[in-house]
């Protein structure tokens, strides 16, 4: 009897050890590649061909100083953040009206249209890039903003909507039914009742959205012409000459753009981690 209870307890043991084993490795895994890059903005070119990956031996603090007294740098910001905010915005209010409607409210054709909607994740940009660039010229937004928000906006619905449908469903039905016998509509039920509800999962969509604009390239690069419109994957361009590149100053200048996102990741993680289990346990 004790031993089979020793068993069973170091059963359960072993298998946490592994996760925890595990879960290192593929922390140290992500984590390497962005020390580096912070490492890599700290040396000189020379130091950075001979050692990539180990601590500076001379820290060349003058990389980031001359990025953020650079008033491109703060362009380049500026222009990403109009950019992915205008995008995050656009998309969670169409894709949460869409979600609730697919789910709470019953019509003909409601899954014929959800799964044509859905269909749109197995499109990538690249592939409709020349139709989107007739498209996007014959609607007169070339080199603007909205040129670059409205097809991030299209190509962020698909996902969106199914992520939010799920949340959606799950809350209870007699939810509705109780406000629909108060006299409330369904346009103030969404409203007050299920965006209230639903911050969580807004959170995780809509920080999901905003890292996936803020990393766009191939989108900004085909509509954008003016260098005073460009997001910052377009800067980097700035330090990439026709034959060699500034490597320290491009991991330096990778360093400085990705702190918003991180920044907002770690932030926001409570509510996309509740986000994303939201309906995984029922009962």
């Amino acid at each position: 009897m004790n031993e089979s209870s020793t068993l069973e307890r170091s059963g359960p043991d072993g298998i946490g050890l592994f996760k925890v084993l595990f879960l290192a490795a593929v922390a140290v895994f992500v984590i390497t590649p962005l020390v580096a890059t912070v490492l890599g903005g700290f040396k000189s070119l020379g130091e950075l061909r001979t050692n990539p990956f180990g601590l500076p031996q001379h820290w060349v603090v003058e990389n980031y100083f001359g990025i953020l007294t650079t008033s491109r740098y703060w362009v380049l910001m500026r222009n990403s953040l109009i950019i992915s905010g205008l995008t995050v915005l656009l998309t969670l209010i169409t894709a949460s009206m869409a979600a609730f409607v697919f789910s709470h409210i019953r019509f003909f054709g409601r899954a014929l249209l959800l799964n044509y909607i859905t269909m749109g994740l197995l499109f990538p940009a690249a592939t409709a890039i020349l139709p989107l660039f007739i498209k996007v010229r014959d609607l007169g937004l070339l080199d603007s903003y909205f040129g670059v928000v409205l097809p991030q906006v299209a190509f962020g619905l698909a996902m969106s909507i199914l992520l939010l449908r799920r949340f959606f469903k799950d809350l209870p039905d007699e939810l509705l039914e109780a406000a629909l016998v108060d006299g409330c509509s369904y346009v103030g039920f969404f409203r007050f009742v299920i965006l209230p509800l639903s911050r969580p999962i807004l959170a995780t969509v809509g920080t999901i959205i905003f890292v996936h604009s803020w990393n766009s390239y191939l989108v900004p690069l085909v509509m954008l012409n003016t260098d005073s419109l460009y997001p910052w994957p377009l800067g980097i361009m700035v330090y990439q000459g026709e034959y060699s590149a500034d490597w320290h100053l491009i991991l330096a200048f990778i360093t400085l753009t990705i702190l918003p996102t991180v920044f907002l990741f770690l932030v926001a993680q409570k509510h996309i981690i509740a986000g994303l289990t939201a309906g995984a346990v029922k009962g």
